[in-house]
């Protein structure tokens, strides 16, 4: 069940877009934040120097974390046949670049996810500032306890009367594997995203029947939250 949207923003990754029927999420540890731009920045040079590797990629986004130390790399594909393929002939070609001109990279992992539910702010105009990625983990695969927990948040956001200004959007996606939600949420900034979540009474994550719901869930095993700044895209030509 997703909710369509506008048209991004020039810069501003789109993603929701439709014909993507496979999503990557994986994260980079690189240590410092002078080796988080000069990884941005080998990546870059790296994709640039390279014929797009394939049709079936759509696009390649890629975070720098505020923690100064992680690195979100989002890529949407037509198919998740498409992205094994590339694994197969063209990443490790690009990896090994990469690792030439900044040594070390920590590879945490790579999963599939799908998207289930979207949620617009209701300014139209809003620029994000910021990019807030919560990862949640349950104990075991069950498609339909993804699927609880996200409509679990909905009614807690539902709930709040007064929604703290600066949410822009809320994307929540399900790992194919039944085991994790990842919520994609755009934020003016970091400072808005902070104070929503130190905001006393109602709001993001605050002490109400609806928050705790979603914060005791069965099966619940941790939800982390980092935040991010777009750093470079790559889109097929």
């Amino acid at each position: 069940m997703t909710t369509a949207h506008p048209a991004p923003a020039p810069g501003r990754p789109d993603v929701t877009r439709p014909d993507a029927g496979a999503r990557l999420f994986s994260t980079w540890r690189v240590g410092t934040p002078e080796r988080q731009r000069a990884a941005v920045a080998a990546i870059a040079a790296t994709w640039a120097q390279r014929p797009w590797p394939a049709r079936d990629l759509l696009a390649y986004h890629v975070y720098a974390g505020t923690d100064g130390d992680t690195l979100l790399h989002h890529s949407q594909w037509t198919d998740e046949a498409a992205y094994h393929a590339f694994v197969r002939t063209h990443r490790r070609e690009r990896n090994d670049e990469i690792d030439a001109a900044v040594p070390g990279i920590e590879r945490v992992g790579i999963a599939p996810y799908e998207l289930y539910r979207s949620r617009l702010s209701r300014d139209p105009e809003a620029v994000p500032g910021c990019v807030v990625i919560v990862d949640v983990e349950f104990d075991g695969p069950d498609r339909g306890r993804q699927r609880a927990w996200v409509d679990a948040v909905f009614d807690a956001l539902d709930s709040d009367p007064r929604p703290h200004p600066g949410g822009i959007s809320a994307n929540f996606f399900l790992s194919t594997d039944g085991t994790r939600v990842l919520n994609y949420a755009e934020w003016t900034s970091e400072q808005a995203h902070a104070e929503a979540l130190a905001a006393p009474g109602d709001g993001v994550g605050s002490a109400t029947g609806q928050w705790r719901r979603v914060q005791s869930f069965p099966g619940l095993l941790r939800s982390d939250v980092k935040r991010y700044h777009w750093a470079w895209s790559g889109l097929r030509p």
